[in-house]
């Protein structure tokens, strides 16, 4: 059974560490996926096209209790847990699995051994793609370190097994099991295994980060960028000029920065060619999977402008793909932190470089706004306020990632800035996106420490430096209140979202002092 008799000893049909070519067999054989004519496989999710937060639980007991975040994280009594874990252990007992043996962490001191038991052909490629694959030496006398099943076939019933639904995420940490039901979404297993880390980690020494990163060519100088979806990480560390060390998961230890993962999980929707080249080659490649991508029936070829299934379409594929990857997945200590902030309300300036007071407060809000609906008429930004821009994924109290990044910044001498990649002139509706070109050159001046010494001057809002000068970048885009036709207008709209970062600092500090 799972965590309790090896994999090797069941009775049941298994697949261990199959090959891209033989998994697509598998696929194929099992209606689970088609080819499209670019040689990807394609695959559709179901209801589940996103992960499902609300349904993840973490089993109450005593090696962990005392140190998860509990206000953020729901609990499960370790009694639901067995009796979930025994009808999974039923299902795998009776019904052809794949198992996928791969690592997590490309720094070898703190590579974790993680063994992926999936029901899906598909979501063993997913994993094979996603994490670092083990050379042929390495899967001998393969023993996990952590066990990531994915089951869909098996539903949790509420009333009890003490669940929210019938899906169900639930992570055992001290017995290093995470077992995954009710949902085909391959994603919850990638960032099962990145919530493991969040917990494993701190207590070997390690900031574990939810950034994408990049290098200069030379291999001097790091730069990390946190950001949420829409906000730009991805799109801004892939710059061809640098090399890509990982898009979405890194690790700050004492050597320096480290990816956790060995693929990337992109965004595709509305993927053009000539706008991402890079990552669309990656997309038409064999052994790519593509998650919820319409394509016609009868030519196969792909169509990412197709929202149909869901905006959220993605495409699994190995990091080795992108022709200026940093195979090895590792970095020196940066020299530039990055938070990338789509602010709605057009207020927060293009680019501000943050005290140690200010990158606390800017990375426990974990700042983004996303637009208002198609309603017509209605022009209000929503903001969203993710914890150290990794709210679903945090185990511990968020003081405790801030106080590291914090002490790393310090220690390192890295600086720290905020950019705003959303609206200038006015809010949505009224004002316009920031220029691509303009981001673009600033994170280039940051990067290139053209800004290293710049003369600032202070916001009077927000309290942020912004640079006097950035090249390439007109002067008066510099400054957010000159941009706006009303200067009065942007003083409420700026005092209203301060207020909003307000109430949402101080409802992390109640949350935290009562967690436990």
């Amino acid at each position: 059974m799972i965590g309790r008799v090896p994999a090797r000893e069941r009775p049941a049909p298994e697949r261990r560490s199959l090959s891209p070519a033989a998994l697509y067999e598998h696929a194929i054989r099992r209606d689970e996926a088609v080819i499209v004519s670019t040689g990807a496989l394609t695959a559709e999710t179901g209801q589940h096209t996103g992960r499902s937060p609300k349904d993840k639980f973490f089993v109450k007991e005593p090696t962990s209790q005392e140190a998860i975040w509990w206000v953020a994280n729901q609990p499960i009594a370790p009694d639901k847990f067995d009796g979930l874990l025994q009808r999974v252990d039923e299902f795998c007992d009776s019904h052809e699995v794949f198992t996928q043996d791969v690592f997590a962490c490309a720094d070898p001191r703190y590579r974790l051994r993680v063994r992926v038991v999936s029901e899906l052909a598909w979501h063993s490629l997913f994993a094979r793609n996603l994490f670092i694959r083990p050379n042929a030496d390495e899967l001998l006398n393969f023993e996990p370190d952590l066990t990531v099943v994915s089951v869909p076939s098996v539903k949790a019933d509420p009333k009890r097994d003490g669940t929210r639904s019938e899906t169900f995420i639930l992570v055992n940490l001290a017995r290093r099991i995470v077992i995954i039901g009710g949902t085909e979404y391959a994603g919850e297993i990638k960032k099962s295994v990145f919530t493991a880390l969040n917990y494993f980690l701190p207590a070997q020494g390690v900031f574990p980060m939810h950034c994408s990163a990049n290098v200069s060519s030379g291999g001097s100088d790091v730069a990390l960028f946190f950001g949420l979806s829409g906000t730009g990480k991805t799109t801004l560390s892939a710059d061809p000029s640098r090399r890509l060390i990982g898009d979405d998961e890194h690790g700050w230890s004492d050597s320096g920065v480290f990816n956790f993962e060995g693929g990337c999980y992109a965004k595709t929707i509305r993927i053009h060619k000539e706008s991402e080249p890079e990552i669309y080659a990656a997309t038409e490649h064999f052994g790519t999977i593509l998650e919820n991508v319409v394509y016609d029936p009868r030519t196969r070829i792909p169509d990412y402008d197709s929202e149909k299934l869901t905006e959220n379409t993605r495409a699994a594929y190995p990091v080795d793909l992108i022709p200026n990857a940093v195979l090895s997945g590792t970095g020196k200590h940066p020299s530039n932190v990055i938070f990338l902030s789509a602010d709605a309300y057009g207020v927060l300036p293009p680019v501000a470089r943050l005290d140690e007071k200010q990158i606390g407060h800017y990375f426990l809000s974990g700042y983004t706004a996303k637009v208002a609906g198609t309603e017509r008429g209605v022009t209000e930004p929503e903001p969203i306020f993710s914890t150290c821009f990794a709210a679903p994924f945090l185990v511990l109290p968020p003081k405790r990632y801030a106080d590291m990044l914090i002490e790393r910044v310090n220690r390192h001498h890295a600086e720290v800035w905020m950019l705003n990649t959303g609206w200038v002139g006015g809010p949505y509706g009224v004002g316009q996106r920031m220029s691509i070109a303009h981001t673009r050159a600033i994170v280039r001046a940051v990067v290139q420490g053209k800004l290293h010494g710049m003369p600032t001057h202070v916001d009077p809002v927000f309290g942020l430096s912004i640079p006097d000068q950035v090249p390439d970048v007109p002067h008066e885009v510099l400054d957010p209140r000159t941009s706006w036709p009303d200067p009065e207008a942007y003083d409420r709209q700026a005092g209203k979202l301060r207020a909003m970062f307000e109430k949402n600092i101080l409802t992390i500090g109640k949350s935290a002092s009562t967690s436990g």
